[in-house]
């Protein structure tokens, strides 16, 4: 129903799909919100003398002893990943993780080093499928504990950094990635959003821009480590948000850039939906989001890789990734024609 051109939702709606939406709303407001959220906590503590002390405390602990927890595997909660608002948010969109041919087994012994792609503008499909306990990765490979890497400024953040931790997350440095990837006897799975913040910019509604033509720290930590790189892909990704877009040069993208190197993460003006309509706001929108797995691409260990050593295995990656989304892209995408750009 449409009036003055805002799409209004349905009168009718199942109360499951109205509580699914309140879920999102609740879970996108305390990510978009929570570092912001977490330093004002703490200033509104420093009011109050009867603090002082284990505040303090507490920020000795996670600045001194405890900064090296998001590079030691993290700490995960087990109550936390199992949260019941994760179902509703996997089922909101909705997230599904599958294997892109039932061929594809893990071995047990080794440590695998998933690389995911697109970033979108807030990595919806990777952080429900490998970061919850209900998202599904648990049911395709048992014998694996999945890591999200994000960025290690996060683990600065006072509260906030507790949430991502019990979350499973660990920082997106080379330092936690060796970390990871050394576990004796495997059993760990990294996923690594190769793109990072800049393919941000690219994040467009059935437009899929790729930031990897000159990312390949990845492939030399694969090759130290005898790593197997598993590409993987989420479908459907750039489809919950569009944004204002913004060319390169132009003051708005100095402006991003600007801020970008100095948190990390550039402001994006994004467009989603309401609670009661689906024409602006910041829900993002019911688009389904398929994420792929790839097959892994084998990797000898080289201590000390070289230039062509490196070379070699990211343009094996980038093929592999290409054949990835040239096969299931008639499944997933309303576009079939739709061609992946790399940058």
């Amino acid at each position: 129903m449409k009036i003055l051109g805002i799409e209004f939702a349905p009168l009718y709606i199942p109360l499951s799909q109205r509580l699914q939406t309140l879920v999102v709303g609740f879970v996108y407001a305390f990510l978009f919100t929570g570092p912001i959220l977490s330093w004002l906590i703490v200033l509104c503590l420093t009011l109050f003398p009867i603090n002082w002390f284990l505040l303090f405390a507490y920020l000795i602990w996670i600045w001194v002893f405890d900064k090296k927890a998001c590079e030691r595997g993290g700490r995960r909660v087990k109550c936390v990943r199992g949260c019941t608002i994760w179902k509703a948010l996997k089922e909101y969109y909705p997230v599904d993780i599958k294997k892109d041919s039932e061929e594809i087994k893990l071995d047990p012994k080794r440590n695998y080093l998933f690389c995911s792609f697109p970033h979108g503008i807030l990595c919806a499909g990777i952080f429900t499928a490998f970061g919850t306990r209900t998202g599904g990765f648990h049911k395709l490979f048992p014998k694996h504990t999945p890591h999200i890497l994000t960025l290690k400024p996060f683990f600065l953040l006072p509260l906030f950094r507790d949430f991502l931790l019990s979350m499973g997350l660990c920082a997106a440095s080379a330092k936690s990635i060796n970390y990871l990837m050394s576990k004796p006897g495997g059993g760990n799975a990294a996923l690594l959003v190769v793109g990072g913040a800049a393919e941000v910019f690219y994040s467009k509604p059935g437009q899929y821009n790729l930031v990897l033509k000159n990312r390949k720290g990845f492939v030399r930590l694969a090759l130290k480590n005898g790593s197997p790189l598993v590409p993987t892909f989420s479908f459907g990704e750039t489809d919950i948000y569009d944004q204002i877009s913004s060319s390169e040069g132009s003051l708005l993208r100095t402006f991003q850039e600007w801020i970008k190197k100095i948190v990390g993460f550039p402001p994006i003006m994004i467009l989603g939906r309401g609670f009661f309509q689906y024409s602006f706001g910041l829900l993002p929108h019911r688009k389904p989001i398929n994420v792929i797995v790839g097959k892994p691409i084998d990797v000898e260990r080289v201590e000390n890789p070289s230039q062509e050593q490196i070379d070699a295995l990211h343009a094996a990656f980038i093929k592999q990734l290409i054949k990835l989304f040239d096969k299931n892209k008639h499944k997933y995408l309303e576009d079939a024609e739709t061609n992946l750009v790399i940058h």
